[in-house]
Parts: structure tokens; C-alpha cells; sequence
């Protein structure tokens, strides 16, 4: 393979699991036909449930976000250590009675990641340098160390591993994709000048440090989007200035296409 196709190595961590939910509205002549179970608040009591959930810290946790100006009402957040510990806990979810007042409108599956097209791109070139080939056994060795020493740092594991940030009630979710159009194929471009773009996109980011927690997830295989970008703020105007700032980026402004936004606050048993 040659250095200019070669797609970026990654980082997985966590796997993610997110639901989307609207209340079902039953009119009053309809709750003397109801046989299921009957919750006028589901979402507190979907909070309160979710907090009693015990998962160790190592292993992953659950979050209930109460929407706000969407067609839906309520997002179910899941991060887990395998994909069964997703379906464990899907499973767990569906015999809540809470959930019989819920109605199903999307779900997004995906898994941690971080990207390492710098570490894959700076690699590459000198493998080519020392006459290699991206592949060798003296690429796939250094790769290997390479690899490992990043995932040790904090800055990876908080990103494979994220925090429910203590001082950020809001959430943003919205999955993404590389654009592939003629004249705008992100996966046409060379890996030195997709790094790059990537790296001046990261830039954007980093301005916002403190005021935005970021959690990339990656879904190719998985989902029709590639991407799912949950973000974390005490003030949600920030979404609004990130988001902006980051179109400008070339990045995005040549080669993203975005879905639906979902915003809300989480919600908790103490609120």
C-alpha cells in the first residue's frame, strides 16, 4: 500500500450505544384501554434507574438526557467495555417499565475512538526515507510501540475512555460523515494532506478546551454515518460557537456532512 491512500491508524476504547425516544402521548379515553404499564414521569424514573445501574468506573456508564426543542423527547446514553455489555445493557433497558411509555425513533451504534493521522502520516514518510515499505515487518514493529505508547497517555484514555464531565448538564449529539462527491472525496486525498486538515481542525477544537467535553466515536461498518460526535458544556451557546467556528475549518467546510442535532440537559435524580 502506498503512503498517500493509506488510511489513518485508530484507537478504540468504549463501546457507545445511542437511543433516541419520543413519550407516548396517550389521549385520556386511551388509559382506561392501556394494559401495559402506565409511568406519568419516565424520564425522572428512567434517571433514577439509571443511577442505581452499578458499573464500576472501568467499565462504562449510562446517561439519560431530557431533550429540548427536537421531535424527540429523550436520549439514552450508553458507553461500555464490549459490544455484549451494550446488548446487556439494551436488554436491561427494555424491561424498564419506564420504557413501555417510550417510542423507538433512532439509535446510533458506534465505539470510542481516537484517530492517529499525524502518528500514521510522520510513519509513513519515514518508512519511504529508510527505502522501506508501509507494511514491512520494521513499519508494523514501530507501529506497533508507537501505538501502545500513545494509548498510555492520559489525554487518549480520557478520550477512549471519557468521564461524565460533573460541571456540563448539556449534551449535543450529532453523527457525521466524510463527504465522497467528485471534485470532494475526502478518501481521494493524500494522507499528508488529510493529516494536516485534521490537525488545523483539531486546532479549532483545543480553543475551546474547558468549555467543551468531546467524545468522537467511530461507526464505519456499523451505521450509515461514520461518525458520532457527543459534546458536553455548562453553557449550550457554546455548541452553537464550536460548531460554527469548526465549519471554517477545511475540513468541514469541503468534506463533512452532518445529520440531525439532538441538544438536552441531563437529567438526574437530583435535579
Amino acid at each position: 500500500m502506498t503512503a498517500s491512500v493509506l488510511s489513518p491508524e485508530t484507537l478504540e476504547g468504549w463501546w457507545a450505544l445511542h437511543q433516541i425516544f419520543t413519550v407516548k402521548r396517550t389521549a385520556p379515553d386511551e388509559w382506561l384501554k392501556q394494559t401495559g404499564p402506565i409511568v406519568a414521569n419516565p424520564i425522572g424514573q428512567l434517571a433514577d434507574s439509571f443511577a442505581k445501574l452499578s458499573v464500576s468506573a472501568d467499565c462504562g456508564w449510562s446517561a439519560v438526557v431530557q431533550l429540548i426543542g427536537s421531535s424527540a423527547d429523550v436520549m439514552l446514553m450508553h458507553f461500555r467495555k464490549t459490544l455484549d455489555d451494550i446488548g446487556i445493557a439494551q436488554r436491561w433497558l427494555a424491561e424498564l417499565p419506564a420504557t413501555a411509555s417510550l417510542e423507538p425513533r433512532y439509535s446510533f451504534l458506534s465505539i470510542t475512538e481516537a484517530g492517529m493521522y499525524a502518528l500514521t502520516a510522520k510513519l509513513a514518510r519515514e518508512t519511504v526515507a529508510r527505502g522501506g515499505a508501509v507494511g514491512d515487518a520494521d513499519y508494523a514493529s514501530e507501529l506497533a510501540r508507537r501505538l501502545e505508547a500513545e494509548r498510555s497517555t492520559a489525554h487518549v484514555q480520557k478520550r477512549l475512555f471519557p468521564p461524565v464531565p460533573d460541571d456540563m448538564p448539556y449534551v449535543c449529539f450529532y453523527p457525521m460523515s466524510k463527504r465522497r462527491e467528485t471534485g470532494q472525496n475526502w478518501y481521494t486525498l493524500p494522507l499528508d494532506e488529510r493529516s494536516q486538515l485534521m490537525w488545523l481542525h483539531g486546532q479549532t477544537g483545543r480553543r475551546y478546551a474547558g468549555r467543551v467535553f468531546q467524545i468522537i466515536t467511530g461507526s464505519i461498518g456499523f451505521e450509515q454515518w461514520e461518525w458520532g460526535v457527543t459534546l458536553f458544556a455548562k453553557d449550550p451557546l457554546d455548541f452553537k460557537k464550536l460548531i460554527t467556528d469548526m465549519r471554517f475549518d477545511e475540513a468541514s467546510a469541503k468534506y463533512a456532512e452532518f445529520g440531525e442535532f439532538y441538544v438536552g440537559r441531563l437529567a438526574r435524580p437530583s435535579d
